[in-house]
């Protein structure tokens, strides 16, 4: 009888080996902090995440107050068509944009999306100019010739989302 129970048990067993399901790992490499031989730029860390709001006062209000946030004064920035504010989150920023005038990209983008959104995100560069050629040659289409400066008072310039998985990237220069 304990080997017939042996045999069931052997047999249950291996059954249940089998209908298990199989478990995969990813390997993920980490870029280098170093540059590639031949590049002439670096990406860097992600800089801040932006949300178009379609009301600034109680985005801020959220964040700060509900949240305990510590948020930047509001900071318009005609060159770019918006109002911004920053809620510090200690790792990265969220940006706060609400639309300065009728002709913002913001304010475009809030008629599609009457209650906000997510926007776009920012990650640093070294050295946006080569950044930009770079790309540039690769097809990646870029949405100005040329930088401008942006809310950190450094240079940005945004990528097309079409060539970015469907989302809007902004290139800060670190």
């Amino acid at each position: 009888m304990a080997a017939s129970v042996r045999t069931l048990a052997v047999g249950l067993l291996s059954r249940l080996q089998a209908a298990a399901p199989k478990v995969r790992t990813l390997s993920v490499s980490h870029p280098s902090t170093q540059k590639s031989p031949g590049r002439l730029w670096k990406l860097g860390r992600l800089n801040h995440i932006a949300v178009a709001v379609p009301d600034l006062e109680k985005a801020k209000f959220l964040y700060k107050e509900v949240l305990g946030a510590s948020v930047s004064e509001t900071v318009p920035l005609p060159e770019h068509g918006v109002y911004t504010v920053f809620v510090d989150l200690g790792n990265a920023k969220l940006e706060l944009l609400y639309p300065l005038g009728d002709h913002s990209p913001v304010a475009s983008f809030l008629q599609k999306n009457k209650a906000g959104g997510l926007h776009h995100i920012c990650i640093e560069v070294d050295n946006i100019k080569d950044a930009i050629a770079n790309l540039k040659e690769k097809q990646i289409r870029v949405l100005s010739d040329e930088a401008k400066i942006g809310a950190h008072g450094k240079p940005v310039v945004f990528l097309h989302p079409k060539d970015c998985g469907g989302v809007l990237v902004e290139l800060e220069e670190a």
